[in-house]
């Protein structure tokens, strides 16, 4: 059987710890120059009857009249070379900061800030005052429960294009992939008992916790500017519903499955009504605006 360094590399993938017998049988045999017996190995870390079985069962190994050869041993040395537990090329990250400005810093303190006003009634007034300029003509011509349903709609597309490019999904990814090499060397070593590869692979997963932490600063980047606009809308439901700015027929309505609920009623749990309107009116339209623009707001 003819072995080419990929199959060699698949063979080794598959039977864990033969990797590490074959550098014995290598280094024994002068990196294949030369024939080989078992008693020149057995006592060698890494080797086992077992793994002397499999290399020969699969014609790795070659029986002669005085001993065992290395098949094919340009084909090997190239196979333990790509070896994932003896070497691997790591996945480049860009190494430059957090893609975060001041703009971003700056809407995210005024979103924190605006959410003061869901306990404190000087804030929500301020802000649901403000605010009504710009919805009260749509609340003049549409029922409450379709002005929530309006904005549920405006909320989940500008958080759809937000996501799709304020995100460096390019960067979260390499990242993404960087963590999955480290975690398929550590398994493949772990299956290997190759204790140096896995020390190696430790210092390199700690070396990796900066970059996850980058790739969640990515990954909360656009919330900044959602909070930014979305806390707004949400004060002014709030003080359209409790500072009783409603006409009384439209102080409820009948949510699917939960029935008539008034707006500040439970309907989940302690959740009130209208925010679980809002939710579900939300997740379904950001799913039907990522279908329609083919965006995808996730960075794989």
């Amino acid at each position: 059987m003819a072995w080419t360094a990929e199959q060699i590399q698949d063979f080794l993938s598959d039977n864990p710890g033969t990797s590490e017998a074959l550098q014995v049988v290598m280094d024994a045999s002068n990196d294949g120059d030369d024939e080989v017996e078992w008693k020149d190995v057995k006592d060698e870390d890494g080797m086992d009857s077992g793994r002397w079985g499999r290399l020969i069962q699969s014609e790795i190994l070659r029986e002669q009249e005085d001993g065992f050869v290395v098949v094919d041993p340009d084909a090997v040395t190239d196979a333990l070379d790509d070896d994932i537990t003896v070497a691997s090329d790591p996945v480049e990250v860009d190494s430059e900061g957090s893609s975060w400005t001041q703009r971003d810093k700056l809407a995210a303190v005024v979103s924190v800030g605006m959410m003061a006003g869901y306990y404190f009634n000087p804030v929500r007034n301020a802000v649901g005052g403000t605010i009504n300029v710009i919805f009260e003509p749509l609340n003049a011509v549409l029922p409450f429960y379709a002005v929530i349903l309006a904005i549920a709609l405006l909320t989940g597309l500008y958080s759809t294009l937000l996501q799709a490019n304020m995100v460096d999904r390019s960067k979260v990814k390499q990242i993404q992939q960087k963590m999955q090499n480290i975690t398929e060397r550590e398994q493949a070593a772990k299956e290997a008992g190759d204790d140096e590869a896995l020390d190696r692979i430790q210092d390199e997963k700690m070396d990796a916790l900066g970059d996850q932490g980058e790739m969640m600063k990515e990954n909360f980047r656009p919330m900044a500017w959602i909070m930014l606009l979305t806390i707004p809308a949400f004060l002014w439901m709030y003080w359209m519903i409790l500072d009783g700015h409603l006409v009384a027929a439209e102080r409820s309505m009948v949510l699917p499955i939960f029935g008539e609920r008034n707006w500040m009623e439970g309907a989940v749990g302690p959740m009130p009504a209208w925010i679980v309107w809002y939710f579900l009116c939300s997740m379904g339209f950001t799913q039907l605006i990522r279908k329609t623009l083919d965006l995808d707001a996730t960075p794989t």
